[in-house]
């Protein structure tokens, strides 16, 4: 597969086969990850893998109730407060596999490096045919004292990018693109 193939063919995929990932492809997955940029070469990750399914939807519910405790003070949450009481979603959509990448917060680019390394295990999960989403509903549990206590991560760091990975059940089709918005060309 062409780069430019797997940057225009993938897709969030939120719909997966009860397969699990094998563990020597998540470790490929992280070890090609980790060749993003990164700021002053700081490489300021680290990783945590979940493969316990009930441990995830215990997350998903802990994650709904407390986005729903805040949704009325965060306008743009509104548009899915009903996706969030609905008691048989799962924030993880039923993938086997959930990969969280920390960012080290002494480093002021960690924002940045981690989100470029997972883009680079988005990009080589598709390409291995593996489906993979950004689980934004998932950042501030997974900054949570506790998780960060039970996963073993230290205190400086951050979750950035918690994704998760599996094989699609189904083909996801073309998302059309806007246009980009060109300010200037000097």
């Amino acid at each position: 597969m062409e780069l430019i193939e797997a940057i225009k063919g993938r897709r969030s995929v939120r719909f997966y086969e009860d397969l699990p990932v094998p563990r020597e492809t998540l470790e490929e997955l992280i070890s090609t990850g980790i060749y993003a940029p990164t700021g002053s070469n700081l490489q300021p990750w680290g990783f945590a893998v979940v493969e316990d399914k009930q441990l995830m939807q215990k997350w998903s519910d802990r994650a709904k109730e407390s986005m729903l405790g805040v949704i009325d003070e965060k306008p743009q949450l509104q548009r899915y407060k009903a996706l969030l009481q609905n008691k048989e979603f799962n924030i993880f959509h039923g993938a086997p596999c959930l990969l969280l990448i920390y960012g080290s917060i002494t480093s002021t680019n960690y924002i940045y490096d981690c989100s470029m390394v997972a883009q680079n295990i988005m990009l080589a999960a598709y390409e291995k045919g593996i489906g993979s989403c950004w689980i934004g509903f998932a950042t501030a549990l997974g900054n949570s004292p506790d998780i960060k206590e039970m996963l073993n991560v230290p205190g400086e760091y951050n979750l950035v990018a918690p994704l998760v990975l599996g094989y699609p059940r189904r083909k996801h089709a073309a998302v059309p693109r806007k246009e980009p918005v060109m300010f200037n060309w000097v």
